[in-house]
């Protein structure tokens, strides 16, 4: 038998995309074990409250659960040093960077980033389309293009 996936949820500011993307994996995986990883207590709470099953806060809940996690998701934010207005801190984006998890970012075009080849959708577009891609993964280990 298969183990159960590791899937990590990292926001951090006032963790809007965290729980938006909790509550559609959510919805799609229902049995699915989600952890929150906040780089703030406000985006850990709005995780939980949104249906995650256990969350963390800070720097060293990242580094942990980043060694064994099958799954990241978040924005695009959590894989560059600094952002997020400085939450973000360097070692925490190593280790996502780092983490053999297959990793889901969400773009935002903010903070002097632009990520390019990127349509004009809406965050709530954006989140949908990684929740989707996160289903697919935790259902069937990859994602349809790569069958």
């Amino acid at each position: 038998m298969e183990r159960p996936k590791k899937v990590v949820i990292m926001d951090g500011q006032g963790g809007k995309i965290g729980k938006m993307l909790v509550e559609q994996i959510k919805r799609r995986c229902p049995a699915q074990e989600l952890i929150a990883i906040g780089t703030n207590s406000v985006a850990t709470s709005a995780m939980l409250k949104a249906g995650a099953d256990m969350g963390a806060t800070g720097e060293n809940p990242v580094l942990v659960n980043c060694e064994d996690a099958d799954l990241i998701v978040g924005p695009v934010g959590i894989v560059m040093a600094n952002s997020l207005l400085g939450e973000i801190t360097p070692a925490m984006a190593v280790a996502v960077g780092k983490s053999p998890a297959q990793k889901i970012l969400v773009p935002v075009n903010r903070c002097h980033v632009t990520v390019a080849g990127v349509g004009q959708h809406t965050m709530a577009e954006y989140v949908e389309t990684a929740a989707k891609l996160a289903a697919e993964f935790i259902q069937n280990g990859k994602f349809a293009q790569e069958a």
